[in-house]
Formats: structure tokens, sequence, C-alpha cells
């Protein structure tokens, strides 16, 4: 899943993932506010639920944050599940720090997703 405000770079990191056969479905929300509701509709559906999903820091309605602390409600099914991987183009120490200490939060990628990333996340999980 991808969870990203900007269509052009939901668009590279799309098309990165095709082209290096990471995923064989993709799920793409504009906001954290949708995405949230794509998990919370398919929580009882495990096979529904992404393994990952790429989150961005800065969107409108529901930031990456809030998107992590409305996560932690969800039921253990759904947060052992979907493995969450920051992709963000934020290269400020803070939001480095503050995302990489997030239990749910497995990787930390500045944009735009690569295929070395991909493989990095690939070897992680």
């Amino acid at each position: 899943m991808l969870v990203d405000d900007n269509d052009t770079d939901n668009f590279i990191s799309q098309r990165i993932i095709e082209l290096s056969d990471f995923a064989t479905n993709l799920i793409v929300h504009n906001n954290g506010k949708s995405a949230l509701e794509y998990l919370t509709k398919n929580q009882n559906n495990p096979e529904l639920l992404p393994d990952i999903i790429f989150l961005d820091i800065s969107m409108p309605i529901v930031d990456g944050y809030v998107f992590l602390y409305e996560f932690e409600t969800y039921s253990k099914t759904v947060r052992e599940k979907c493995k969450v991987s920051i992709l963000t183009s934020s290269d400020n120490k803070q939001d480095i720090d503050r995302m990489s200490g997030n239990e749910f939060v497995f990787k930390y990628i500045i944009k735009p997703l690569t295929e070395a990333s991909l493989e990095e996340v690939r070897k992680l999980i």
C-alpha cells in the first residue's frame, strides 16, 4: 500500500514497485484517512490487508504521525500483518528519530523509492 498525497510520487513509486516485481497487488491512497478507512473496512479479512504500507509523513487531513497513532488502536492481527515503512522526502533528523523510534515502523526511506531500497525492504521482511 502506498499512502501519499503527491500523485507524482505515487506514480514513480508504483512504477518502481511494478518494474521490480516487488508486489502482485498495489493499493494506493492519497491520504492517511482513506488508508485508515481501508484498514478498518478490511480488518477482519487478513488476505485483503497489505503486507507493507509505504507511508508519507507530510499529508493534509491525516499525516503520518496521526496515521501511526491510529494504527496502534488496530487489532494485533492488523498490526502484525501490515509492516510500515516511512517513504518521505524529509531528511530532518527529528522526523527520522521520531519515526524510527515508533514500534510499528521497520524502515525509513527518503524519496524517491528505488529498486535498491526495495531490496533492503525485502531483506528486512
